[in-house]
């Protein structure tokens, strides 16, 4: 068949569905990925079967250039005639839905990674939700990397229940089990650690995620510095691309006084700062299912995260991680100061989080479901 997988950027195609998008064209399936422009495009080059269509898709609402992106996917759609056109992200997942509708592709397919007006208010709120009823009004089918997403997209009525499906037990793709292998702490593994200048003997809290006030930063940074009153010996990296608003969190919470905290920007390599973990901390105020959490959980980490739709299914809280209310820093300090001061706690998690990655989110397991819904898909819409 001849598939297109479209994002607003390349670095979601490249980083959350790489593993995915080369097992499809292992498959025989000829694959298009289509999206902005971005530094990952010349790495798609290394994967057989796999072509890519550069068209500029905005994040934000932009009228005319929204236009000109719509009138190119119809155009390329028009061209390529694909058999199935499947989008992630919310812009191109609302346009895309739009030109295949109007193109005829016969399946038209979308995945839902999280709300972006989960946390808007006002007219920008109700235009956002308009987008998403849309998408799922013109796609075949639609998805959702976790149960209790749906759950919410149903509570707020942008779908009926069985509008939206879940694959196996949720996630984007999964986890590859090859990269993200086992907790190895050993001192090759740790000498960037020291090439940071990170104290001995520190407890490493990491985030990983896009820096901005909706993934819980400033509340992490108002836990940590708790922490650091009470003299825990821990240390904070913050992994993940600096949004618009970074610098301000950084100002605002004072950030260039506190002492073991790492900015280190996007790192293209997530399992090796992993394997020097302690506990994962993603204090986020909305998520479609938080894979961070799964890739944590593959390499022996737990999860400190917010008690929100998908991060609920991606921890098992008390189990593989602890959950606490969203926005809430004494409860996010408490929380974390549980891990730290108790190692067995910690080891057991460790042990529960471990399992469980490698039992429900094997990549490998959720690719071949998609796999044999991209073939249920075509028996039933190309036969």
């Amino acid at each position: 068949m001849k598939i297109a997988r479209i994002a607003t950027v390349p670095f979601f195609l490249f980083n959350h569905l790489r593993l995915q998008i080369t097992e499809l064209a292992r498959a025989g399936h000829d694959i298009v990925l289509i999206s902005s422009a971005g530094p990952e495009v010349d790495r798609f080059k290394e994967i057989d079967g796999v072509r890519f269509v550069r068209i500029e898709i905005q994040r934000k609402i932009s009228l005319f250039k929204d236009f000109v992106s719509l009138w190119q996917l119809y155009c390329l759609f028009r061209k390529e005639r694909f058999d199935i056109i499947h989008t992630t992200t919310p812009k191109a997942g609302l346009l895309g839905a739009i030109a295949a509708f109007l193109t005829r592709v016969p399946i038209r397919l979308h995945t839902f990674t999280g709300q972006a007006w989960a946390e808007m208010r006002g007219p920008k709120r109700q235009l956002a939700k308009l987008g998403d009823k849309l998408t799922v009004a013109l796609n075949t089918r639609c998805y959702a990397d976790s149960n209790s997403q749906i759950d919410f997209m149903v509570q707020q009525g942008v779908a009926r229940r069985d509008e939206v499906h879940v694959l196996g037990a949720g996630s984007l793709a999964g986890v590859d089990l090859r990269r993200f292998s086992g907790k190895d702490p050993n001192a090759e593994k740790r000498q960037h650690l020291h090439e940071l200048k990170v104290p001995d003997g520190h407890l490493i809290i990491t985030f990983i995620g896009r820096v901005t006030a909706d993934k819980g930063v400033r509340e992490l940074i108002e836990a940590f510095r708790e922490l650091q009153s009470q003299a825990l010996p821990c240390s904070l990296l913050l992994i993940g691309p600096e949004e618009y608003d970074a610098h301000l969190l950084y100002q605002e919470t004072n950030l260039a006084d506190l002492a073991n905290v790492y900015l280190l920007g996007y790192q293209p390599n997530p399992e090796r700062w992993l394997a020097v973990t302690d506990i994962l901390c993603l204090p986020s105020f909305r998520e479609g299912f938080g894979n961070v959490v799964v890739e944590a959980a593959a390499m022996g980490v737990p999860t400190v995260g917010t008690a929100i739709p998908g991060l609920i299914d991606a921890v098992v809280n008390n189990e593989t991680g602890i959950l606490v209310p969203s926005k809430n820093v004494p409860a996010l300090t408490q929380a974390l100061t549980k891990l730290l001061v108790d190692a067995d706690l910690r080891s057991a998690m460790s042990a529960q989080a471990y399992l469980r990655a490698r039992e429900q989110f094997d990549a490998s397991k959720l690719n071949a479901l998609l796999i044999e819904e991209y073939s249920a898909l075509r028996d039933e819409y190309l036969s």
